[in-house]
């Protein structure tokens, strides 16, 4: 049985126009040009014939970037707002955990707010009144519920919205990013609700960047992109096909920042203050590269990275050693090597030549890092020393601290009782 089916929905939203600031929605209406009168520079598509069918008892997630579309779709479906086009089917009492609080008056009590959001999501007094004390003790605020709402924290502002809306006991639930805004040790307590709502059953439409989660509760996942559905299906393959064209747009984002600097100036910078060395041999190009050979700048922490140096010596020299070292985004070392000290010897060097640095696994945490690239003699002596000029990103769902991601177990005694990850 299907709970929520969407059916071809496009939600057109208007942008500020200076042109149309004294036309009124009743003459717009009237004249039948609300949208006609507009240039297309002017509209904004959140949604484009979008259709799915959610079914009962399932918990369906929807990711996005910023901007996809994914608050404007649960509105609707919540009929906080209405499509441009098609339809929307919803079968079944719903609650919605959107703009948590956003119907609180923060003159009068949490008490008084309590009945009233509640009266608002379809509660009667008597069984508002039936419900008080699990609501409050469940939102922590027993000592603050007579309070004015206006003296709350954000933190507790939530927990209250998200308390009552919790408590309608509905058939249908939409949840949306409020889970981000909520206290460290307030989330649990919801993201332990919520399973009981999949206990039980329940439809649960979830919307959040938090993919670790998504992927653990949700049966199905759609992710959407500029208002487009691009792909439906399995958790897990949907969240990394996103992470996929994630990675390649900050890619391009990385690229592009570059090449927007001016080159002169940029160049003039780096030679004063990140460049040094008597050039008897110098780095004439730096290429970062996966191990299958095509340029990049993002990476996950189980990817290589190769490093090629274009090198070129004016003149014959003996003596020689090439390194290159990572730093992170506060200065500090995360590796660093060279060819002495893995005792290659130098023979000669003449000319043009290129040096090839494979990493076969990074192993690092999520950030930014930079590398230093260098040519100088044995004892030091620089010819061509290139500090922090090239970066790269480690983008990872993995929450660690420091600097390398280390391969570990854990392992527990049994006197100590504890759940292992889902």
């Amino acid at each position: 049985m299907v709970a929520i089916e969407v059916e071809n929905v496009t939600r057109i939203y208007q942008k500020y126009s200076a042109r149309h600031r004294f036309k009124t929605f009743k003459s717009a209406m009237i004249k039948g040009d609300l949208f006609k009168a507009l240039r297309p520079d002017e509209l904004v598509t959140a949604l484009d014939r979008v259709s799915f069918k959610v079914g009962k008892g399932t918990t369906f997630g929807v990711i996005g970037e910023n901007g996809s579309g994914k608050s404007t779709l649960l509105k609707i479906i919540a009929g906080i707002a209405k499509p441009t086009s098609g339809k929307v089917s919803v079968r079944g009492k719903v609650s919605a955990l959107i703009e948590l609080g956003a119907g609180f008056h923060p003159e009068i009590s949490g008490r008084e707010n309590v009945f009233i959001n509640g009266i608002m999501l379809g509660l009667s007094k008597r069984e508002i009144n039936e419900k008080f004390d699990e609501i409050v003790k469940f939102a922590e605020l027993e000592e603050f519920i007579d309070a004015p709402v206006k003296t709350y924290s954000s933190g507790m502002y939530m927990r209250l919205g998200f308390s009552i809306a919790i408590n309608v006991n509905p058939e249908i639930l939409l949840i949306d990013e409020v889970l981000a805004v909520g206290d460290a040790s307030f989330v649990p307590k919801c993201l332990d609700r919520i399973d009981d709502f999949r206990r039980r059953k329940k439809t649960i439409l979830f919307v959040s960047h938090d993919l670790t989660t998504v992927e653990k509760i949700c049966d199905q996942v759609i992710w959407l992109k500029d208002g487009k559905i691009q792909i439906i299906g399995e958790p897990k393959r949907v969240i990394d096909t996103y992470l996929q064209d994630v990675a390649l747009k900050q890619e391009e984002d990385f690229e592009v920042r570059y090449k927007e600097m001016d080159l002169e100036q940029r160049w003039e910078e780096e030679e004063r203050e990140k460049r040094w060395g008597g050039r008897e041999i110098e780095i004439t190009k730096v290429t970062l590269k996966g191990l299958d050979g095509k340029a990049k700048h993002v990476f996950s922490p189980k990817e290589g990275l190769t490093i090629e140096l274009d090198v070129k010596a004016r003149t014959k020299v003996k003596d020689f050693v090439f390194g290159i070292g990572l730093l992170n985004s506060k200065g500090v070392s995360c590796y660093g090597t060279n060819t002495h000290l893995e005792d290659f010897e130098p023979v000669s060097i003449q000319g043009e030549g290129r040096v090839v640095c494979k990493i076969n696994q990074l192993n690092l945490v999520n950030g930014t890092y930079y590398l230093d690239v260098a040519v100088h003699k044995r004892d030091g002596y620089p010819y061509d020393y290139h500090r922090s000029l090239y970066s790269f990103l480690v983008s990872s769902r993995h929450k660690d601290e420091g600097v390398s991601r280390l391969s570990h177990s854990w392992s527990f005694s049994p006197q100590i009782k504890i759940n292992p990850p889902k």
